[in-house]
């Protein structure tokens, strides 16, 4: 029968090794799909129908703990992540037996000794294959920091157009006066007091911009 309450907790698909290494495959293969923990009775298929049962019974449990495939579907390559126990010498030689028979790539990482990009693709797709994702991957490279420069460029750009919009007073001895020339003027007036020339007309505190003396009322 089924439980009114369930005796299980959620949990995380993938530990801290397993994650790192889930990263770096997504990233030297941002052109596939990466999956994770999949059992390989979901990407084989039994040549005969009679034995089909035999097989899934036998082939269930086995999973590797990263698969990468292409937007078909078709997986390309499996990878396991060695744990802190390591794998079982059976365990690997049955996955190497059945993925490579099935034309599979498979590799055995260590999340502190992964191999380059290159060496990965190039393992899991083939030199050719490989080389042709490489200018694919250097124009989306190349989009992102062109649209970075962009971002950067028109931030400055905002940033000088508010800095240079022309300030003209209403009142005072210094109405009409543009914001270069009245910077001049508070230059001038800060070297007549002792201030350092330094000084910018933002710093209203040093040179206000209305400094007549006024009449008490």
């Amino acid at each position: 029968m089924i439980p009114k309450r369930w005796p299980l907790n959620p949990r995380v698909l993938a530990n801290t090794e397993e994650r790192k290494v889930w990263r770096w495959l997504t990233q030297s293969f941002s052109d596939h799909y990466v999956m994770i923990k999949i059992p390989v009775t979901r990407f084989t298929l039994p040549r005969t129908k009679e034995q089909g049962l035999h097989w899934y019974k036998l082939l269930s449990g086995v999973y590797c703990t990263l698969t990468v495939c292409r937007s078909d579907g078709r997986v390309i390559g499996c990878v396991d992540v060695l744990g802190p126990s390591g794998l079982p010498r059976s365990n690997r030689h049955l996955k190497q037996s059945l993925l490579s028979q099935c034309g599979i790539a498979y590799w055995v990482l260590a999340p502190d000794g992964l191999p380059t990009t290159e060496e990965i693709r190039t393992e899991f797709l083939g030199e050719a294959a490989a080389e042709a994702g490489a200018p694919e991957r250097e124009r989306d490279e190349a989009r992102v920091n062109a649209a970075r420069l962009n971002l950067s460029a028109a931030i400055e750009r905002q940033r000088r157009s508010r800095i240079s919009v022309p300030l003209t007073p209403t009142t005072g001895a210094n109405a009409g006066l543009t914001l270069e020339s009245q910077a001049a003027a508070d230059s001038r007036l800060g070297s007549a007091s002792g201030f350092s020339s330094g000084w910018q007309y933002e710093n209203s505190f040093v040179a206000p911009l209305d400094s007549r003396r006024g009449e008490l009322r």
